[in-house]
């Protein structure tokens, strides 16, 4: 079975646009956790415009599952994971004013600067994980980091499973075979949602992990959160 993390990211924006607490993204995530959510997920930027710092570190104190941290690494969002210490950190490519993630690494390119941030993560305890577009020479750049994990970027898949679910996996399945070969763990976010979690996690046998923000978000505006929850733990299972 592969693990739901959720990303929260979208409770934290509908708590800032009204400049209070509410709702409260501690409370949140610990009913997340209730319902069943195996970890916790967050992408804070250097504009906090949804994820504060500060939610980093009382989310640490707060939940008992895995809290993963996503973001680009610079020195601002290195010091917060050191000082945070979460069970898995996932290095992404985005800038500062990206509205949302868009694509993976270029594993060759920046093998050098992913390698030195592999290393200091690692030295520290943490594990991660790099988010990469599922492309062999990326996944196999990805490997000559160190890195323990991959995050495949499932947008692709995810707008054209709608038309060809066929060829829209067609890539992530060359993709993960290659990870398995080389050793790396697999996983997968970005658009994912209940309409294809489960075809997804079907064909992509070795997947250990999921994190789902905005489609679990929305889909519980509809459903409510601890359905949605068990809704996505029940297909990938």
């Amino acid at each position: 079975m592969a693990v739901l993390s959720v990303n929260v990211n979208k409770i934290a924006t509908l708590r800032n646009s009204r400049g209070a607490d509410v709702p409260n993204l501690i409370k949140v995530a610990i009913d997340l956790e209730r319902f069943g959510a195996q970890g916790i997920t967050i992408h804070p930027r250097p504009d906090e415009r949804h994820i504060k710092y500060q939610d980093a570190r009382d989310l640490k104190k707060a939940i008992q599952t895995e809290l993963n941290i996503e973001g680009n690494p610079i020195e601002s969002f290195i010091n917060l994971v050191d000082e945070v210490q979460p069970a898995q950190v996932t290095l992404v490519p985005d800038g500062p004013d990206a509205l949302t993630s868009n694509a993976g690494w270029d594993t060759i390119k920046h093998q050098g600067f992913l390698t030195k941030m592999v290393k200091h993560f690692k030295d520290r305890g943490i594990r991660t994980s790099i988010f990469v577009d599922p492309v062999i020479e990326m996944i196999e750049g990805a490997a000559k980091t160190g890195v323990d994990r991959i995050e495949l970027y499932t947008e692709d898949f995810a707008r054209m499973y709608p038309q060809d679910k066929i060829k829209a996996i067609a890539p992530y399945l060359l993709a993960a075979t290659k990870a398995t070969e080389l050793g790396l763990g697999i996983n997968a976010g970005h658009d994912l949602s209940l309409e294809n979690i489960k075809f997804f996690k079907e064909q992509i046998p070795d997947l250990l992990e999921v994190s789902i923000g905005h489609a679990l978000i929305t889909e519980s505006l509809y459903l409510g959160l601890e359905n949605v929850v068990n809704m996505y733990k029940a297909k990938l299972a």
